[in-house]
């Protein structure tokens, strides 16, 4: 297959920015990045590089690769010696980091029964407690009982 046009590429990149924005509530800069990462070639790249592909600021490309580093999902590369720091996303990012979600997610179950056990268990307040964690225990059931070629 033909490697995709430039504006295609930025077309492609600009999608990622918008799901992210709308879906999480990420900046669409984070967007652009993770984007960009996911398809560039090299896999590594440099801030300055980065920015020159998403035609970013330098200042707000630094706040959202901390942002997408400390997600999991971008990682930094410095070699021994070198000045230069390279971001990257790995082929396992993904499910490394659906699974922190999830695990981060279900524990929320606990906050929740915590929640009732202060309203008593059959009071309205706790009703809506209730819901909450029962629709987290189903989620992380459903998770665990998934096959990790699944994800």
């Amino acid at each position: 297959m033909a490697e995709p046009e430039h504006d295609e590429l930025r077309a492609w990149v600009e999608e990622v920015a918008t799901f992210f924005a709308e879906q999480y509530g990420q900046p669409p800069i984070a967007g652009r990045i993770l984007g960009w990462l996911m398809v560039c070639d090299p896999p590594e790249q440099s801030a300055t590089q980065i920015a020159g592909a998403i035609g970013a600021s330098r200042a707000s490309l630094t706040t959202n690769l901390n942002l997408l580093t400390a997600a999991g999902l971008v990682r930094r590369r410095t070699g021994p010696g070198a000045r230069t720091t390279y971001f990257r996303v790995d082929d396992d990012a993904w499910p490394v980091v659906v699974r922190r979600r999830i695990a981060t997610l279900a524990s929320f179950a606990d906050v929740a029964e915590r929640g009732m056990d202060l309203f008593g268990a059959d009071s309205a307040r706790a009703g809506r407690l209730r819901a909450a964690r029962e629709t987290f225990l189903w989620m992380a059931r459903a998770f665990e009982r998934s096959d990790d070629r699944d994800v």
